[in-house]
């Protein structure tokens, strides 16, 4: 029996021959990764250790993003925290205000994840990376700890779901309705634990911001990560990005999967998944009832890049948000936010009545920048919609894709601009 792209790059970094589904192993890592939240709780378990110091200062990654810049007195403790343990270590990959941006975003950007890496982080879309050909997984606080100590984690060898894409995604589809089309179809846990490997002819026509898209959400079926395989968009963009040495790995003919399915990506249809679960989706024609909303957010991790902000701005060029309406509107980084200004995307939202804000992930997690009140509804492009995710337990998320979003904020109830 043959591996997947993913039990390969497990194999390498255990140095092992083969490894299979189930399998226990201790692999080496290429970088570990934490957040303003996350990161804390790591650096107060690594000095109960008493290690001295990191494994590799080159190989770690603190990003303070979720309450950046600070939105109170904690917060500001907790960035503190981190600052004063990237200093103390002497951390190369620190990305203090005005050089961060949200995480999953910043360290494609910043040529930290390349293919063949494995990767873990303190943040549960560190699955992001599969888009470049990682393997890249989130882990908890005391996982985080043991990894910058010791260079190195546990992992269960995943299983692996095949999903063989065809055909071409038509205008206004995205990457984000094709990850939320294949939530609905298996689940929050359809792949538990699997590894989420998308093959096919069809890759040809996604971004590579569809691809972090659609392995940035990986984590929300359940699974262990997401892959993609890595062809020459994904190669030029790691290229054009990073001086690390990188490693192709191709899943053998005879690999292992525990499930297959075709998507023709032809077929899909503007897709929201409505409360309270990302597996509760609807495509915009099977949305008969008016559903009126009260904000918008369109950004974070899964849909903050240029590519999204540019599909954003075409539907909001011309046209004014509805009245009453608040629109945020958040680049991912600091480069995606000056590429959108030299671009004019930020002077279209602005006179469409949107709000810019500086990169952080702020509403997702209901933390700032976008707090929804009891009774309200949001149209948001971020990744989760549970149960008072975004602020007060009675309100409401949407999760769809920026085209969705910024026509839903014209129109002030959920719409597509292919309806106009």
């Amino acid at each position: 029996m043959g591996m997947t792209m993913t039990q390969k790059i497990l194999a390498a970094h255990a140095g092992l021959e083969k490894v299979e589904a189930g399998q226990l192993i201790e692999a080496e890592l290429d970088l570990v990764l934490g957040n303003d939240i996350t990161s804390p709780v790591a650096i107060k378990e690594m000095e109960k250790m008493k290690v001295d110091g990191v494994f590799d200062k080159d190989k770690i990654a603190l990003v303070p993003d979720h309450f950046v810049p600070n939105k109170d007195i904690k917060s500001a403790e907790h960035c503190m925290c981190v600052r004063k343990f990237a200093q103390k270590n002497e951390i190369t990959n620190y990305f203090e205000v005005g050089q961060m941006g949200i995480e999953h975003a910043l360290l494609p950007e910043k040529g930290l994840t390349v293919a063949g890496d494995v990767i873990i982080g303190a943040d549960s879309h560190t699955c992001t990376y599969g888009a470049l050909g990682a393997f890249s997984t989130g882990v908890g606080s005391t996982d985080m700890a043991a990894g910058m100590a010791t260079g190195k984690a546990w992992f269960k060898v995943p299983g692996a779901i095949k999903f063989n894409l065809v055909g071409k995604l038509n205008q206004w589809v995205s990457g984000k309705d094709v990850i939320l089309h294949i939530i609905g179809m298996i689940g929050v846990d359809g792949a538990l634990y699997k590894s989420m490997e998308f093959v096919g002819e069809g890759i040809k026509s996604l971004s590579m911001d569809d691809r972090f898209t659609i392995a940035n959400m990986a984590i929300e079926a359940g699974g262990k990560n997401g892959i993609f395989p890595v062809d020459e968009l994904a190669e030029a963009y790691i290229k054009e990005h990073s001086k690390k040495t990188y490693t192709i790995y191709e899943a053998d003919e005879d690999a292992v999967y525990e499930e297959e399915y075709t998507i023709d990506l032809s077929t899909l249809r503007p897709t929201i998944a409505f409360p309270h679960l990302p597996e509760n989706t609807k495509t915009i024609d099977e949305i008969k009832d008016e559903v009126k909303i009260d904000q918008v957010v369109i950004g974070s991790c899964t849909n903050g890049r240029i590519d999204d902000l540019r599909t954003a701005a075409e539907v909001l060029k011309g046209r004014t948000v509805a009245k009453g309406m608040r629109c945020i509107i958040i680049p991912a980084t600091q480069a995606i936010y000056m590429q959108a200004m030299e671009e004019g995307l930020l002077k279209i939202f602005i006179e469409a009545g949107a709000v810019v804000s500086t990169p952080t992930c702020g509403p997702c997690l209901g933390g700032y920048m976008g707090i929804l009140a009891d009774g309200e509804r949001c149209v948001s492009t971020t990744n989760r919609n549970f149960v008072g995710r975004m602020g007060h337990v009675n309100s409401e998320i949407y999760l769809a894709s920026p085209a969705v979003a910024a026509a839903s904020a014209v129109t002030g109830k959920i719409s597509s601009p292919e309806q106009w």
